[in-house]
């Protein structure tokens, strides 16, 4: 089955004024999220790139052909050249950043299926904190090795989301942990804002950009920066059409949660969240404008045409937002658009014996 656009239902789409609200409208305005609390603010995400700066790379935009046959260039953002490679150093570090130094001591706690726990497990040494670190059975071997590397220590559980975060709060409890969550927090979501603040500084005539949704503090982080600097330019999530949580809860204007059977279809192991988090529902179903189904195909194809064009190794979460940049611009809706695209690579992290398998897909049509 190929791609699909799946646009959201008028009322549930962007407000007029938050799509076309400056940065100071939108921290004016002080959106309604989950529980009445008002959605995370650029200046939130200015101040966690200043905490961030020594610690994530301002990573490189680098081309990757146009959309859609003469249409407008397309970028790639390429967080797979971050120290752990993959962006979410940005939200962890940020976090724990913030952390007393009481609560430092005690140690933390996430779950993850690898991307995050990396994020987590650095984050946390270099700021002179234990880590201890949920992961599925399934996470991919190079992941753990790595989060073993970084000292952090590691407890596995069945392949569920809901398992590992079950797992995650009980240690949370029983040993006096803090809990830094993968995507549904505001420190996350503002620390991972920063990359949407660096497309946002680095592309002036910026059209859209692309970001692949697993839980959602990615996506709803750029599109914090991207709105608030860029109110014009189309905002896309991206997920896998075997994975699409995402799309069915902004659509049907409620968390909507998948089987952990489903889910695990996907070869995009750091986008196979069973659902979005409250704190990501409230920023993506405000700021978002449409979300773009990939096709296992699809994705393996653009991991190498990724490395064929770029010369960059990147894993298959990374190549999903990039996918529909290339077989699916119409459809999004960004084929005809006056300026630039950028689609976000998440990572790189990919076993190699993995990924010489996919540098032998095959190419679509």
């Amino acid at each position: 089955m190929g791609a699909a656009l799946h646009r959201l239902r008028p009322e549930a789409r962007p407000v007029t004024t938050a799509a076309r609200a400056t940065a100071a409208g939108i921290a004016a305005e002080g959106a309604a999220g989950a529980a009445g609390a008002p959605l995370v603010s650029i200046e939130d995400v200015r101040r966690a790139a200043a905490n961030l700066a020594g610690v994530a790379v301002r990573t490189p935009l680098l081309s990757f052909g146009t959309a859609g046959s003469g249409g407008p260039r397309v970028l790639l953002k390429a967080e797979s050249l971050q120290p752990i490679g993959a962006f979410k150093i940005r939200g962890a570090y940020h976090a724990i950043s913030t952390l007393t130094p009481e609560e430092r001591g005690r140690g933390v706690v996430t779950h993850s299926s690898g991307n995050h726990a990396q994020g987590v497990a650095l984050a946390a040494r270099l700021l002179g904190a234990k880590a201890v670190i949920v992961m599925p059975s399934n996470a991919p071997e190079i992941k753990r090795r790595r989060v073993e590397a970084d000292g952090a220590e590691i407890v596995t559980v069945g392949p569920a989301s809901d398992e590992r975060a079950a797992m995650a709060d009980r240690l949370a409890t029983e040993r006096g942990l803090t809990l830094i969550p993968p995507y549904d927090d505001d420190r996350v979501i503002a620390g991972q804002g920063t990359l949407g603040l660096e497309i946002a500084e680095d592309v002036p005539d910026l059209a859209a950009v692309l970001i692949p949704i697993g839980g959602g503090g990615l996506a709803s982080g750029v599109a914090v920066a991207i709105r608030a600097l860029h109110p014009s330019a189309r905002i896309l999530g991206v997920e896998p059409e075997v994975a699409a949580d995402a799309r069915d809860s902004l659509r049907e204007r409620r968390i909507v949660r998948w089987s952990a059977e489903d889910v695990t279809r996907t070869m995009a192991d750091g986008v196979r969240g069973q659902a979005i988090g409250k704190r990501p529902f409230a920023h993506l179903s405000r700021l978002m404008d449409d979300v773009v189904t990939v096709s296992e195909a699809e994705i393996g194809a653009t991991v190498r045409l990724i490395a064929e064009e770029t010369r960059l190794v990147v894993e298959p979460s990374g190549a999903v937002a990039p996918a529909a940049a290339r077989f699916h611009a119409r459809d999004a809706g960004i084929a005809d658009v006056r300026g630039t695209v950028v689609a976000v690579v998440s990572g790189g992290n990919v076993d190699p014996e993995r990924y010489r398998v996919l540098l032998e897909s095959p190419l679509p049509g």
